[in-house]
């Protein structure tokens, strides 16, 4: 990476070139030596956040062969977004200026399939599992009320609905997509063959 800031469709390059390699095993490793650690110590200047689900097969780094430095990552149990998600994106895009923001769904999602059974048989938890199933709700509700049923069309919705919240949530992020200074995007990610695709973007063009 250059020493100017990436835009926000450079950054978006930049994360996709490193999933590509992840894929082909083919992973340089960047920023991952004791040069960069140094680089990072007094200060941090991600080239974009990482929001995802929690899932342990989900590691940012790893899957966008990225090192020190590079992501912000945040990530919740179906990438539910409450305060805390959000004020830790507000904090990366506005103070830290990253131009990419990322939703990261995946294949399989555990969330998703226990909010489906929850709608079907109805809640059987009160514990705060209760809290991520009823967040992830919306998504699935509105994924049937528009006829989808395969698993990955209704992770698809989750992930568009999710993005739209951030934005509609934020003022913050809004703005700064309106003016071109950051952007997001809704990856899902296959667990098997470890593809990031594409299924929604907002502020890239």
């Amino acid at each position: 990476m250059s020493d100017a800031p990436p835009t926000p469709s450079e950054a978006f390059d930049l994360l996709l070139s490193g999933n590509r390699r992840f894929v082909a095993g083919t992973p340089e490793h960047p920023n991952q030596d004791a040069v960069r650690r140094a680089e990072t110590a007094p200060e941090q200047s991600p080239f974009a956040v990482l929001f995802g689900c929690s899932d342990s097969r989900l590691a940012a780094e790893i899957i966008f062969d990225r090192g020190l430095g590079d992501l912000f990552v945040v990530r919740t149990a179906g990438h539910v977004a409450g305060s805390e998600v959000l004020g830790s994106i507000e904090y990366a895009v506005s103070i830290l200026k990253a131009p990419l923001v990322v939703v990261l769904g995946h294949d399989s999602c555990g969330a998703v399939a226990a909010t489906r059974a929850a709608l079907t048989d109805g809640l059987g938890t009160n514990s705060f599992v209760r809290d991520v199933i009823e967040r992830v709700t919306p998504s699935v509700l509105a994924a049937q009320a528009a006829g989808l049923t395969e698993n990955d069309d209704i992770i698809d919705e989750h992930i568009r609905h999710t993005v739209d919240l951030l934005v509609d949530r934020s003022r913050l992020l809004a703005d700064k997509i309106e003016a071109g200074e950051t952007a997001v995007a809704g990856l899902s990610y296959h667990l098997a063959d470890g593809n990031a695709r594409v299924v929604t973007t907002r502020g890239l063009g």
